[in-house]
């Protein structure tokens, strides 16, 4: 068929699509994460170095830049002031719409997308009776070029096949191959947030991961 070697001879760019935090791409060294952040307003913590402080989508909040193998992986966002069970329902539920209006997330299951609490429920007792974690997960919308994206599918798919089987593949087969390798795509980019406790007290905890960068056992 004609679209297999179409696909297979696209110029493949130098372009890495991964996970972006206020426009930075969560990616490179820890020393060089903080200085574009800082670029961005953030200041240093008078308590701790490794911490940044400032303001985020309205709140005050604390960021905390995390690396595997000296690569950065996650950029984690806290509520710098905590509140009650009430607000943090409110907090919680603002977030889940805020991210399910913008056209730059989607949710990361398909089966699950609505995660706001009811009114009625009782975080309190649901937290610490029975273990429940409140979370939202999402994954940022690919931004790169289709080209690129069909150029590295054809790379994948020649780890799978030979050229010749390739080039008698049906469009029904290459969509069957597409659909988990597009989606695996977009598993790289999560962004999800929770709510934690301390002391009686709730705050909101944002992950800004790139699934590229975390560790996957090569270590061991």
């Amino acid at each position: 068929m004609v679209f297999m070697p179409f696909l297979l001879s696209l110029p493949l760019y130098a372009q890495k699509d991964v996970t972006q935090f206020l426009g930075i791409p969560v990616d490179g060294y820890k020393h060089e994460m903080i200085q574009k952040l800082k670029a961005k307003g953030f200041t240093v913590s008078p308590s701790n170095k490794d911490v940044l402080v400032g303001e985020f989508n309205g709140t005050k909040v604390n960021i905390h830049v995390v690396t595997n193998n000296n690569k950065v992986y996650r950029i984690m966002v806290s509520d710098a002031i905590s509140q009650g069970e009430t607000d943090i329902k409110i907090r919680f539920n603002k977030l889940c719409q805020q991210f399910q209006n913008n056209e730059k997330y989607m949710p990361a299951s398909l089966s699950e997308s609505d995660y706001t609490i009811p009114e009625d429920e009782d975080i309190s007792y649901e937290m610490s009776v029975k273990n429940k974690r409140y979370e939202a997960v999402f994954c940022q919308v690919p931004n790169i070029d289709t080209a690129v994206i069909m150029k590295e599918f054809g790379s994948f798919l020649l780890t799978k096949y030979t050229e010749e089987q390739l080039s008698n593949f049906t469009e029904e087969e290459v969509q069957k191959e597409s659909i988990p390798y597009i989606l695996d795509k977009i598993d790289k980019k999560s962004v999800w947030f929770m709510i934690s406790e301390l002391y009686g007290k709730y705050y909101i905890t944002m992950f800004y991961d790139n699934e590229y960068n975390r560790a996957n056992g090569e270590d061991l």
